[in-house]
């Protein structure tokens, strides 16, 4: 499965030149692990015991039920419940140390997540794949650039495997991913500002222009967050 979500061409991620391309990159391959496990994996004996072990966040489990297979999903709940009972409620609960033991597990369960756990692994390979493009390919560095922008979070994760570019173009590549995300921020900036100006009631009329600012709490949103709110 791993060698499978890896595969998808990262100059192809770009090609849209259409919101956050790492925004892109990470739907595609939440994508692929979600209709994965939702569909015959769900059977496969070592699917079945990392996801009975890892669970899922609510990101996840909302994606795995608008596919509408919900017996997939129940009958990964099912053993995910099981499992889950096994961790943290087996025996009964003491005081002192016991407690503390049993709160650890609890918080361990409810915060993993095997689709997360997945496209960690396929982004942070595919993430130094777009560092190596734009050290070797010129046109992949011109695809860059021409990108509408850059989310802060993947503004942020991308500087981390640029820290292993050569040194001939890290500074170029982080100079370029941080106009990407600035100037979309500065962008944000005058369009929700523009947004609030719009309830004085000197601009309230028949002829009140909006401009780009009817969205722009939503974009605000997803550009700090890396999702649609």
């Amino acid at each position: 499965m791993r060698d499978s979500i890896t595969s998808i061409p990262v100059s192809e991620v770009f090609e849209p030149r259409d919101g956050c391309p790492i925004c892109r990159m990470r739907d595609r391959l939440e994508e692929r692990v979600v209709e994965y496990i939702t569909g015959a994996a769900m059977m496969e004996p070592d699917v079945r015991e990392d996801t009975n072990k890892q669970g899922f966040c609510i990101t996840h489990y909302r994606q795995m039920l608008k596919r509408r297979n919900r017996l997939s999903v129940a009958l990964m709940l099912e053993s995910h419940l099981a499992e889950t009972e096994k961790k943290v409620f087996a025996g009964l609960p003491l005081v002192g140390k016991r407690t503390t033991k049993q709160v650890r597990a609890a918080e361990k369960a409810a915060d993993s997540c095997f689709v997360c756990n997945q496209v960690d692994w396929a982004m942070e390979r595919m993430l130094a794949t777009v560092c190596r493009l734009y050290e070797n390919e010129r046109d992949f560095r011109k695809l860059f650039a021409e990108q509408e922008y850059l989310c802060l979070p993947h503004f942020s994760r991308l500087a981390i495997p640029a820290g292993g570019m050569d040194k001939r173009w890290q500074q170029e590549f982080l100079k370029a991913a941080s106009a990407l995300s600035r100037n979309y921020l500065q962008e944000l900036k005058a369009d929700v500002h523009h947004f609030t100006e719009m309830f004085d009631y000197r601009n309230n009329g028949a002829e009140a222009d909006w401009g780009n600012a009817k969205d722009s709490i939503e974009r605000a949103v997803e550009y700090l967050t890396a999702r649609e709110p």
